[in-house]
């Protein structure tokens, strides 16, 4: 899996880990289906700055 940021992209491998401090635009996107673990503080929207269908409620494990 990749993480792409402004000025550069990320490259994650099985185990690995990357904080992404808050406010900092960023795009995570893989070539082949993965699983990931997000953690992030209560409150946050999944789907950036829109609602849409695939946006979880507050509180709700996804």
């Amino acid at each position: 899996m990749k993480i792409e940021f402004e000025n550069e992209t990320v490259e994650l491998y099985e185990g690995e880990m990357c904080v992404v401090p808050k406010g900092v635009n960023h795009k995570p996107f893989a070539e082949n289906e993965c699983k990931i673990m997000i953690i992030e503080p209560s409150g946050i929207v999944n789907t950036g700055n829109i609602d849409s269908n695939l946006t979880a409620s507050n509180d709700v494990w996804i």
